[in-house]
């Protein structure tokens, strides 16, 4: 079993930091875990990760959590406070709005590479315009990024760099490495009789190992939904059970158990206690276009 990489001492106290400052302002501000993660364009149990200190804190995920506490960066992370003002001041130069955050967003893809993807991007541009507006009492940068959408008759599905398990396990990663985007019409979901909560909940994964083969193959892509985060009736989703991320079919086996179905039979069901399952997404297409 591969073990988490335990965080140095410095990022860890930014973690803390940052959990800090949400607990001491949430009943305030009226927030909680799942805003911010959907502010963020993430899972609940991605923030939990960068709360809990097992995941370092980015620049992404510090300029929303800074816009949603309206605390600056630096209360909870100096680091990457000015490691955003450097991507500020790269782009104060550029003649108007337009290009400032052109800039910014050119600064973003250097610095960060293809651990963001385009709406990633978008949300620290948004939030550096937002902190200048307020510092300065005027919005210094100002772009229209519309051409970073699909078109309104299609959906653009970011693949992540997380490997969700169809045996032993692995060890659970966030939706933060944003390795490509797939563009699928709407149509085609349709024609396959795919539902999903919202667009922008949907995200595609690979599936690894042997134990769903015949339905999901080893590394076999799998567009997912990640507004589904209860069970709500047998299926195939992404759940951590005992720390480990796996790619099960759910079952009920009674009112305390659920039974982990491996769909190749050459592989033991396991039955797990309820709560000791958490559900991040349930799976909707194999992309053979396999529907489940």
């Amino acid at each position: 079993m591969t073990k988490k990489r335990i965080l140095p001492p410095d990022r860890m106290a930014e973690c803390e930091s940052a959990h800090a400052l949400f607990l001491s302002k949430k009943n305030e501000l009226k927030l909680s875990q799942k805003k911010i993660a959907d502010a963020a364009g993430m899972t609940p149990a991605a923030v939990n990760l960068y709360f809990k200190g097992i995941n370092p804190l980015n620049a992404q995920f510090a300029a929303v959590l800074s816009k949603m506490l309206n605390e600056p960066v630096e209360a909870f992370s100096p680091r990457l406070a000015a490691e955003i003002r450097s991507m500020t001041n790269s782009a104060r130069p550029a003649s108007n709005g337009t290009g400032a955050a052109l800039k910014v967003l050119e600064m973003i893809r250097k610095h960060a590479g293809k651990s963001l993807d385009e709406s990633a991007q978008k949300k620290i541009a948004d939030a550096v315009a937002e902190g200048l507006a307020d510092e300065q009492g005027r919005n210094v940068i100002s772009a229209d990024f519309s051409g970073l959408r699909a078109q309104p008759d299609e959906i653009l599905i970011p693949q992540y760099d997380v490997r969700a398990a169809m045996g032993h396990g692995q060890v659970p990663a966030d939706y933060n490495e944003a390795i490509r985007n797939l563009v699928v019409r709407e149509e085609v979901l349709r024609e396959k009789g795919v539902t999903y909560t919202s667009a922008s909940a949907l995200a595609m994964i690979t599936g690894w190992g042997q134990s769903m083969e015949g339905t999901i193959n080893d590394k076999d892509p799998v567009i997912v939904d990640r507004g589904v985060t209860e069970f709500i009736g047998e299926g195939v989703y992404v759940v951590t059970w005992h720390g480990l991320l796996y790619i099960k079919r759910l079952q009920m086996k009674d009112a305390e158990h659920f039974w982990l179905i491996s769909d190749n039979k050459n592989n033991k069901d396991l039955e797990a206690r309820i709560d000791d399952v958490s559900i991040h997404a349930k799976v909707l297409l194999v992309w053979n276009a396999t529907k489940l």
